[in-house]
């Protein structure tokens, strides 16, 4: 069977898809009268091990809450402390690991789950996981990225995924997307509910969260056959020399990028990058990061500027086949584009069913993958797009023909008030502030 028809669609039997059973969605009071079933609050473990029943817990807490208690309520569920002690244990982990994943302990009765984009949609991230399967010592996921913002529960959707990183390191792989950045959060929403969720202590909560993304690796290679990345591809950033200063103290030569060509980068200076920004920056010697979290693939040949975006590249097939056969890579896996993105970009599919084949090369494959279903939450137009969102299964022996698993949205989803004025803020797709960018820095 060839990948193209390795398609499973797969409907959410109810509303609530984490215990099988129909829970009405809640309306929010400053005085809600919780359900007999309320979980118990969180707690750390003595000795700082995660299990599989604690990671569990987290995750049916967060589900209870987001039916049955305010926003501002959330730190009787999970206190400061645990946030505090969860988040240092796995920004210690992530800061650890290098820019690009090689994920290789791969055998014949492992599988891989590839998710893309969440965008705080709590209740569809649930339903995915169960659907799929837990992270189990067979089972590994890789997570492209965007966890946060435009969704009213960017915070528990991060907690949970780096529950899973503590209690299964090296079988959850989190890489950063252009959302876990200091300039998107402030915009879309994301500072504004933990803000909300945290009350006094929110800013520290906020600061904690910034200091965990620029932890977070920008890409992933899979058994030696699959590129993972948010946004894509990215550019060799060509150096020339300048003239030396005159004078024996403080000589040095300063370099200076070369920006009359673009050439792909490899995947030597993809290490090399520096991850940790709270912004990747869009001008100067360090603009990996920045292509690697914003870049789109096109239908036009060759390697350009993201001029609607105002950060990033974009590439076309001669540069997918490109990439693929210098580094004997069969398939790129990438996120980044919803159904409202694309909408606006000719030439390349819709993201009806939650991913797209955008290259097909001589040497493999170019796969945009958006795991949000109904996406976005809020929208300002009175059609929904109604998309499905995906996830793909990689397989023995090679891991490279990819399942592609759609499924429909959780609903109904719980009430709730945005953080964010999506019918005014500029589409992250398009136009970005830079000068706000700058600011944020």
């Amino acid at each position: 069977m060839s990948s193209d028809n390795n398609n499973i669609i797969i409907t959410p039997r109810d509303a609530d898809a984490s215990s099988n059973t129909t829970t009405p969605a809640a309306t929010y009071t400053d005085d809600p009268s919780p359900s007999p079933a309320a979980p118990v609050a969180v707690s750390w473990t003595p000795d700082g091990t995660l299990s599989l029943d604690w990671v569990q817990h987290i995750m049916s807490a967060f589900d209870w809450s987001s039916r049955n208690l305010p926003p501002s309520a959330f730190p009787s569920v999970f206190p400061v402390p645990v946030f505090d002690a969860l988040v240092l244990t796995a920004s210690k982990i992530l800061h650890k690991e290098p820019n690009c994943l090689q994920i290789e302990t791969l055998d014949s009765n492992s599988t891989v789950v590839v998710v893309g984009d969440i965008h705080g949609q709590l209740h569809d991230l649930l339903f995915l996981l169960k659907d799929a399967g837990f992270p189990a010592q067979n089972r590994v996921f890789v997570f492209n990225g965007d966890y946060v913002d435009r969704g009213a529960w960017g915070l528990e959707t991060f907690l949970i995924l780096l529950a899973w990183k503590v209690f299964m390191p090296h079988r959850v792989y989190l890489l950063r997307g252009n959302h876990e950045s200091k300039y998107c959060t402030s915009v879309y929403g994301f500072e504004k509910e933990v803000l909300t969720k945290y009350g006094d202590k929110g800013k520290h909560v906020y600061r904690k969260c910034l200091g965990c993304f620029e932890g977070l690796p920008l890409a992933s290679i899979i058994a030696g056959r699959v590129y993972t990345a948010h946004g894509g591809l990215f550019r060799s950033i060509a150096v020339t020399p300048s003239k030396r200063s005159k004078g024996k103290k403080n000589r040095r030569i300063t370099l200076n990028p070369e920006h009359n060509s673009l050439h792909l980068g490899s995947l030597e200076e993809l290490s090399k990058a520096r991850r940790s920004v709270l912004d990747p920056p869009w001008e100067g010697l360090n603009l990996i990061p920045g292509d690697v979290l914003w870049s789109d693939p096109s239908m036009s040949p060759g390697l350009s500027p993201n001029k609607e975006r105002g950060i990033g590249l974009l590439w076309g097939p001669d540069c997918t086949e490109e990439f693929l056969k210098k580094f004997e890579l069969k398939l790129i896996i990438r996120s980044h584009e919803g159904p409202d993105a694309r909408e606006k970009r000719p030439g390349l599919a819709g993201m009806n069913e939650g991913y797209t084949i955008d290259h097909d090369a001589e040497s493999g494959k170019l796969i945009t993958l958006f795991s949000a279903p109904d996406y976005p939450q809020f929208q300002a137009t009175e059609e929904r797009y109604n998309n499905k969102g995906a996830y793909v299964v990689l397989k023995p022996p090679d891991f490279d023909n990819p399942e592609y698993h759609s499924f429909e949205a959780v609903v109904p989803r719980p009430k709730v008030n945005p953080y964010y004025d999506y019918e005014d803020v500029i589409d992250s797709d398009e136009d970005l502030d830079l000068a706000s960018m700058v600011t944020a820095l």
